[in-house]
C-alpha cells in the first residue's frame, strides 16, 4: 500500500489514520505543482485530477479522494477509527466527511493562491461562517468531531483547521476551536505525522 501525499496537504489525514491503526504503508512525497512523485512519476498516472490523497492499494487499485480513502483506511480496523454496527453514527461519520470536504476545505482554498483586497475579504466571508459552524459543532466539552472517540473525521478536521495559522487566521474568538487542535494535537499519531511531513516547530 502507497499513499501519495504532500506535506501539510489534506493528504496528513490519510497518514494520521494509518499510524492509528498500524497499517503498513509507503509514503510517497508527491510535488503537486509538478505533478511528479518523488520517484519521477507522472502523478496524473494515478490521479489524472492531479492532487493528492491518493491511495495506491497492494493490488495495483488506485483509491482518490478523502471521502473514499479515510473510510476505506478505518475499514481495515472496524470499530478503531469509525463507528461501528450503528447506522445513525455511520451516517453521522459520513455527514462530517461530506461537510468537511465539500464545505470547510473548499472555504480554505482560495487562501492558497493567495488572494488579496475583495476577493480575500469574500473568501474570508465564506470560511468564517464555516468555522462558526464548527466553533459551535465542537461546544464546550466535545472532544471529538462526533462526541465519543477519535475517528477518521478528527484526523481531517484537524488538518484543514490547522491551516488557518499558514493563512494569518486566528482562532483567538474560537476557544473550542482552539481547543481541539491543541488537543488532537497532542495525539502521538498526530505528532508523528507532522514530523515526518517537517511541520513540527522547533520547540
Amino acid at each position: 500500500m502507497k499513499l501519495y501525499y504532500a506535506p501539510g496537504a489534506c493528504s496528513m489525514a490519510s497518514r494520521i489514520s494509518l499510524y492509528e491503526i498500524d497499517q503498513p504503508a509507503e509514503f510517497v512525497r508527491t510535488d503537486i505543482r509538478a505533478k511528479r512523485t518523488e520517484d519521477g512519476r507522472d502523478f496524473r498516472e494515478l490521479n489524472p485530477l492531479g492532487y493528492v490523497p491518493a491511495l495506491e492499494l497492494d493490488g495495483g487499485e488506485v483509491l482518490t479522494e478523502n471521502g473514499a480513502i479515510l473510510p476505506y483506511i478505518a475499514s481495515l480496523r472496524p470499530g478503531a477509527l469509525a463507528p461501528e454496527s450503528d447506522r445513525l453514527a455511520e451516517a453521522r461519520l459520513h455527514e462530517a466527511l461530506g461537510f468537511l470536504g465539500s464545505e470547510l476545505h473548499k472555504a480554505f482554498g482560495p487562501f492558497f493562491g493567495n488572494p488579496q483586497g475583495e476577493a480575500r475579504e469574500g473568501a474570508m466571508s465564506k470560511l468564517r461562517s464555516r468555522l462558526d459552524y464548527v466553533e459551535q459543532h465542537l461546544g464546550d466539552a466535545r472532544e471529538h468531531w462526533l462526541g465519543e472517540g477519535f475517528t477518521v473525521a478528527d484526523a481531517y478536521a484537524f488538518v484543514i483547521l490547522r491551516w488557518a495559522d499558514q493563512f494569518g487566521i486566528s482562532y483567538g474568538d474560537r476557544p473550542n476551536i482552539a481547543r481541539y487542535l491543541e488537543r488532537v494535537g497532542r495525539r502521538e499519531t498526530v505528532q508523528r505525522a507532522l514530523q515526518d511531513e517537517e511541520l513540527l516547530q522547533p520547540a
